[in-house]
Formats: C-alpha cells, sequence, structure tokens
C-alpha cells in the first residue's frame, strides 16, 4: 500500500452525502485511506477480508455516483461490505464486527437504512432488486436500484432466474457483475473501458433508440434480424452476449480499481440506460493488501492478524474439528468403497472437502453456489448406484429443501448428507445457524436422521451411513472442534436408531440430541451434589427414534428433559408424539423439551449464544428444579 501525506479526507465522511462533495481527483486518497481502515478493522476484529478489499474503489464509485439511501444499493452476500458500512455512518463500530451487541459481518436492514437488503446467503440480490424497482415503478417514484454481485454468486441458478424475469419485464435495473476470479472476464485495459464509456452514453443510447423506431416499421422477421445482428456485434465487441440474451444492455468488462473507468461509466449508465443494465467490473481480491493479493482463499475470511506481516492469530492446538474428522472419516471409508463420492456446493474447505479431493480428485464434485443442483445431482448419481455425501453447511441445506423431498426422498434415494455448521455458529449469527434441519428432515418419510455428540460418534455415523444403501441419511454436526475424546481407529456402523445410556440415575432423565451431551453431564454431576442423581442418554437418532429407551426413561423417572441444539418441531416434538401416542404422559411425567428459543439469535460467541438460549449445564439444572417445582437459588453462581 502507498501512504499519503494529505489530510486524510475519510475523517470528514459521515454518510455517503459527504462523500458527494469531494471532486472526482480525492476519491483515489479517500479509496486508500478506506482500504488502510478496512485492513486495520479486520486485523482487530476477524472477520471478511480479501472480497471487501476488492471492492473498495467500487464501493467508493457506486456512493458518489448514486444517491445512496434514495437509490437502493444492494450488497449480494454481504462479506464484502465493511468498506461500506465504514461509510455509511459506521465507522465509530467498525470494531465490534462480528462481536456480541456489536455490528453484523453481513448487511442488515435492522442495522442502517443503507444495507437495503439483508443477506448472508448468496445470489439473492437480483431478485430483490427486480422486486424494489418494481415497487418504484408502481409507487410512480424515480430512484436507481443497485445490484452488486460477485461471479461466484453468478453460478447460482437464482441469479439467472432473476435476470430472465427482469430482462424479460424491461424495468430500469443495474446490475453490478464484480468478477474478482476472472472467471468471465476477457483482458481489460483502455480500449475495453473506451467501449465501455461509449456504449453506456448518451449518443450511443440515442442511436440505438432511432434505430429501434426505424426497424419497427420494417416487417417483424427483418426487425428480429437486424435486431439479433445489433445485439451479436454488440456482445462480439464486448463479451456480453449471454447477459444481452437475458435481456440485459451489457457494459464492460472495465477495471474496478480504475476510478477514471468506474466514474464515468456508472454515471453513464445512471443518466442513460433506461431499461435493465449490466455492468461488468474486473476486481481483485485483496487488493492493495500483499498478504491477501497473494493468498486470497486464506485471506477470504480470516481470525485476528498482524497488519505489518499479515500473521494470523493461531489458535491453541486441541482436539480436531468436528469437519476435519468428518473428512478423514470419509476419506477412510472411500478407500474402502470406490463407489462413494463426494459433493460440494462451492465450499470445499469449509466442508473438509478440498482433503478428501486431493486423494480422490475424479470422486470429488464442486457444483459451485447451487445446492439445489447439488442434491438432485447426488440423487442422480445414487440412481446408478454410487454412494453420494452431499457435505453442505445446514444453512445452505435450507435452499435445496424441494430437491431433498422431491428428487431424494420420495424416490427413497440413499443419498448421503453430511450436515456441517449444525447448531448455532457464532460470529455468523442468524443467516448461517443450523437451527432448522432436524425439523425439515425428521419430519420425511424414510429418512435417517442423526446427531452426532462427540467426534468419535461422527467417525461412527460416517461409516454408518456409508452402509445405508435403502434410504436417504443425514448426520449433523457442529462447527469447531471436538470434545477430546479418544478417538476410534476407524468407524463402525451403529445400530438404527438405537441411542446409548452414559449414567443411571432414578429420579430425572436427561436424553440428548447431539453436542449438548457434554453440558447434560455436567448438569447430571450438579444434580447429583443436589441429591438428585440423574440418568444421561445420548439418542443419537433424531428419526428413527429408539422407542424403547424413550419408553423406558418415561417409565422409570419423574422428569424427563429432551436437550437438543435446534428448533421447535425437531427432536423433542417427536419425542412428546410417541409419548402421547403411548399413554406414557398419562402417569404424570413431567417432561420438559429444550430447545432453542424461538427467535433469530444475534452473533455472539457460541459459548454466550447457548448460555443465552439456556442451553448450557446451568440452563439443564434449572429446567429440571422448576419441573420439580424446587427453588432454583440453590444454583448460586455459573456452573462449570
Amino acid at each position: 500500500m502507498s501512504s499519503s501525506s494529505q489530510t486524510p479526507l475519510l475523517d470528514r465522511v459521515r454518510t455517503p452525502a459527504d462523500l458527494r462533495q469531494f471532486p472526482d481527483d480525492q476519491l483515489p486518497q479517500l479509496a486508500e485511506e478506506l482500504r488502510r481502515e478496512t485492513i486495520d478493522a479486520v486485523a482487530t476484529t476477524g472477520g471478511h477480508l480479501g472480497a471487501g478489499l476488492g471492492v473498495v474503489e467500487l464501493t467508493v464509485a457506486l456512493h458518489h455516483v448514486f444517491n445512496t439511501p434514495q437509490d437502493r444499493l444492494i450488497w449480494d452476500v454481504g462479506h464484502q461490505a465493511y468498506p461500506h458500512k465504514i461509510i455509511t455512518g459506521r465507522r465509530d463500530r467498525i470494531r465490534t464486527l462480528r462481536m456480541g451487541g456489536g455490528l453484523s459481518g453481513f448487511t442488515k436492514r435492522s442495522e442502517s437504512v443503507y444495507d437495503t437488503f439483508g443477506a448472508g446467503h448468496a445470489s439473492t440480490s437480483i431478485s430483490a432488486g427486480f422486486g424494489m424497482a418494481v415497487a418504484r415503478d408502481l409507487n410512480g417514484d424515480n430512484r436507481n436500484v443497485i445490484c452488486v454481485i460477485g461471479d461466484g454468486s453468478m453460478s447460482a441458478g437464482m441469479a439467472y432466474e432473476a435476470m430472465n424475469n427482469a430482462g424479460a419485464a424491461g424495468s430500469r435495473l443495474i446490475v453490478v457483475l464484480n468478477d474478482n476470479d476472472m472467471s468471465i472476464a476477457p483482458p481489460v485495459g483502455a480500449m475495453s473501458a473506451y467501449f465501455s464509456r461509449l456504449i453506456s452514453g448518451r449518443t450511443y443510447n440515442a442511436l440505438r433508440d432511432v434505430g429501434k423506431k426505424v426497424t419497427a416499421k420494417l416487417p417483424k422477421r427483418i426487425d428480429d434480424l437486424i435486431t439479433r445482428g445489433i445485439e451479436h456485434w454488440r456482445g462480439y465487441i464486448t463479451g456480453g452476449t449471454l447477459f444481452e440474451e437475458l435481456g440485459f444492455s451489457y457494459v464492460g468488462p472495465i477495471d474496478g480499481h480504475n476510478l477514471d473507468h468506474l466514474l464515468p461509466v456508472l454515471k453513464n449508465v445512471r443518466d442513460n440506460e433506461p431499461g435493465p443494465v449490466l455492468v461488468h467490473v474486473v476486481t481483485q481480491k485483496g487488493k492493495g493488501y500483499a498478504p491477501a493479493e497473494a493468498s486470497d482463499d486464506k485471506y477470504h475470511g480470516v481470525v485476528k492478524f498482524d497488519v505489518r506481516t499479515g500473521a494470523q492469530t493461531k489458535a491453541k492446538a486441541g482436539a480436531p474439528s468436528y469437519t476435519k474428522v468428518f473428512a478423514e472419516s470419509l476419506i477412510k471409508e472411500a478407500r474402502k468403497d470406490d463407489k462413494i463420492v463426494a459433493i460440494t456446493a462451492a465450499m470445499p474447505s469449509g466442508t473438509g472437502l478440498d482433503l478428501f479431493g486431493k486423494e480422490f480428485p475424479n470422486r470429488t464434485f464442486d457444483v459451485g453456489i447451487a445446492e439445489q443442483h447439488a442434491v438432485t445431482f447426488a440423487a442422480g448419481l445414487a440412481t446408478e448406484g454410487y454412494k453420494p455425501f452431499a457435505a453442505i453447511y445446514s444453512t445452505f441445506l435450507q435452499r435445496a429443501y424441494d430437491q431433498v423431498v422431491h428428487d431424494v426422498a420420495v424416490q427413497k434415494l440413499p443419498v448421503r448428507f453430511a450436515i456441517d455448521r449444525a447448531g448455532l455458529v457464532g460470529a455468523d449469527g442468524a443467516t448461517h445457524a443450523g437451527s432448522f434441519d432436524v425439523a425439515y428432515l425428521a419430519c420425511l418419510p424414510d429418512m435417517v436422521v442423526m446427531a452426532a455428540a462427540d467426534e468419535a460418534e461422527l467417525v461412527h455415523m460416517v461409516a454408518t451411513a456409508a452402509a445405508i444403501d435403502d434410504r436417504p441419511s443425514a448426520f449433523r454436526y457442529p462447527r469447531g472442534e471436538g470434545t477430546g475424546v479418544a478417538m476410534p481407529a476407524e468407524g463402525v456402523p451403529l445400530e438404527i436408531g438405537k441411542g446409548r445410556i452414559l449414567r443411571e440415575g432414578n429420579k430425572v432423565a436427561l436424553l440428548s440430541l447431539g453436542t449438548r451431551l457434554t453440558e447434560a453431564l455436567r448438569a447430571a454431576d450438579e444434580l447429583a451434589a443436589m441429591g438428585l442423581p440423574a440418568t444421561v442418554a445420548d439418542a443419537r437418532f433424531a428419526k428413527p427414534l429408539d422407542r424403547d429407551l424413550v419408553l423406558r426413561l418415561a417409565r422409570e423417572h419423574e422428569v424427563l428433559i429432551t436437550i437438543e441444539e435446534g428448533s421447535v418441531g425437531g427432536f423433542g416434538s417427536h419425542v412428546l408424539e410417541l409419548l402421547a401416542k403411548e399413554g406414557a404422559l398419562d402417569n404424570g411425567l413431567k417432561i420438559r423439551p429444550m430447545v432453542l428459543p424461538d427467535i433469530f439469535q444475534d452473533h455472539d460467541s457460541p459459548a454466550k449464544m447457548y448460555e443465552r438460549a439456556g442451553l448450557d449445564a446451568r440452563g439443564i439444572v434449572t429446567t429440571v428444579l422448576a419441573a420439580l417445582g424446587r427453588e432454583t437459588s440453590m444454583l448460586g453462581g455459573r456452573s462449570a
């Protein structure tokens, strides 16, 4: 990065209205200061770095050219929006990013009027923007709607569904394609910038309108022929034929770091384009920070780091992460069975399938940000006798629910869903929390749904899923490190629908599904100290339920507590239904299901989020004492 001896401009920016007072020739200095501020802030908090650095100049240009928030600016996904947050009145809080009570790591409507649409998942911006554009037209308003979407997000079908709809409707809409992988763009430079200015300018658009009026008087066949010929010529010159076919005027590609190129094109688009237009800008992830430029994958999302060296703070060595345990277990199973294949939707490192891919490159498939396709693709593989493992975050699998139902479950195809990031995920907050998968999977006929209590159990569940060849299955596990239990040499398939008892008591039964088991055991220690010995059981399966285990716990205990890191409608609901059908509630059993609260929880550390949810040892003990009608004052301080 270069330094500047000039008076800091960023100190004079409280809102984009201040930024719009600067002449064009001062904007490069402002962009440089904004880049340094972004780097320093993320070094303090951790978070998404590379994507934000890649759009610094674009962020400055958009807020300079357009009258935000009157003009609606939508950032797809939102992990590139840190520079946007800094210049939209949140600079004083930018070092609270992703912390409890601090700024969200994504755009969030409740946080600022400049965040016109909340996002944490990819490929939603064009659909939302088109909705805003249609609402504007219905209201008779006059405002611009600008959607910024990355080339990765353009791998999702939803983006093309939206463009097809918007292009056919002809509503005025500006889409900025931020191409930071050079996956679409040809080389950019002065000639490309010249053509972009020409095509987006008033003269070209006036000639285009005249041409349309002239050809409209010709026979339709000739009119269509001329129009298509002009579109193909323009596409040949600019490379935007695909977008032209979808009904968008195409401008670009242009250098997204050159304000001399960006500003005139954006002004032309603002002032002259009457319908939907796509502006194609080429940027570099991590731009302006050498460590991030050299390794954009490692600096996409970072922990706290040293600005001078780029060295990220290393976590203390502990138990292996659940993600790594899954990947290594799947590799072991795949060595024994050449029909096992792995599928990821643009998250190879996040799901651990990068490790699988190194050993089995021909059996690893990254389908892009296309979860719907990933699931049906897996279903197709299953019809031919392969054993597909679709490794998809819980929160992203939601995007493919119809495919899970229609293409997998109805046909009873043995697709295996490896559900990472189950439960609360901490700093990424509500958009990434894996709260609902048990509820939306366990209601499906013939689906096997497992939840690992620890990393050793996860090893066995991978083996179990590999062995299930007559129906679909899923196993869930959280983000982060395991508990440090002894690891088995290899996985052994579990008996389907059978749980296990870890501790025997006689008054209280704690029935846990998933990694809250550790807290259940701590709660049992506290209850034992109060003279309330508790049975602790690990359900292992949300579906099929271990009927015998559930009925035994209900029969032999005064209180039964179910504990899960998921929403209402999940494991506890299935237990309640079983007990009601069997008449087990008629003998005075006190049953209390413990689930995540019926809210979207804001970001914080996972431990604090579970504490607020009441799903820690203290919360479990409190629930037991309340069920028994006992005072909770004996609890004293925080439980261990």
